[in-house]
C-alpha cells in the first residue's frame, strides 16, 4: 500500500485543491497509457458531513475537477495528454492507506498482492475475504474457504471493498 513516487507527487500537488472544496482526498490512481494517461481522483465527504448523512455530490466532483485542473495546469506534473476523472469512491471503494483499511474491519475485501502468500494449493496473489483484524504493519483476512491469511501492507498492490447488499 505504499504509493509510487508519482502518486506521492500528485497527492502533494492535488490535496490542497481538494481540501479547498470542503471534501477530503480519498486517493489517486494514475495510469500512464502511451501518449494519453488517466488520472483518477477519489473524493469523500468530510467526517462531520458523513455524520450528518451527507455524501459526495456531482457538484462536489465538478468543483474538485475545476480546482485540480487549474493546479495541474500550473505545476504540469504529467507529461503529455491526460484525462482527469473525479469520483466518489463508491460502495466498492478502493483502499489506499492502512488507516482506510482499518475503518472496514468486518467487511469483505478484495486484495491483489505483490508476492504470493500461502502454501501449496492455497498459494495465491489474489485474496478475497472478511477483514478480521488490522495492525500496525498488516491485516488478517479470512476467506470463504476458511483460510486465514496475515498480509503485510507493503505486500498489497491494490485493495478494495466488495459490495454486499
Amino acid at each position: 500500500m505504499k504509493p509510487s513516487s508519482k502518486i506521492a507527487e500528485l497527492t502533494q500537488i492535488i490535496a490542497p485543491a481538494v481540501s479547498a472544496c470542503d471534501v477530503e482526498l480519498w486517493g489517486i490512481e494514475f495510469m500512464p497509457q502511451g501518449r494519453r494517461s488517466l488520472l483518477r481522483v477519489y473524493i469523500e465527504a468530510l467526517p462531520e458531513a458523513r455524520e450528518r448523512g451527507e455524501h459526495v455530490t456531482i457538484e462536489d466532483c465538478s468543483a474538485v475537477n475545476h480546482q485540480v485542473s487549474g493546479v495541474l495546469d500550473v505545476h504540469d506534473p504529467i507529461a503529455g495528454e491526460y484525462i482527469l476523472e473525479v469520483s466518489s469512491p463508491g460502495f466498492d471503494r478502493p483502499l489506499f492507506t492502512p488507516e482506510q483499511v482499518g475503518r472496514f474491519v468486518g467487511e469483505v475485501v478484495n486484495l491483489r498482492l505483490i508476492h504470493a502468500i500461502g502454501q501449496g494449493d492455497a498459494k495465491r496473489r489474489k485474496v478475497v475475504g472478511r477483514l478480521i483484524q488490522v495492525g500496525d504493519f498488516g491485516m488478517t483476512v479470512l476467506t470463504d474457504d476458511k483460510l486465514e491469511f496475515d498480509i503485510a501492507f507493503d505486500n498489497v498492490d491494490k485493495a478494495h471493498l466488495v459490495y454486499q447488499d
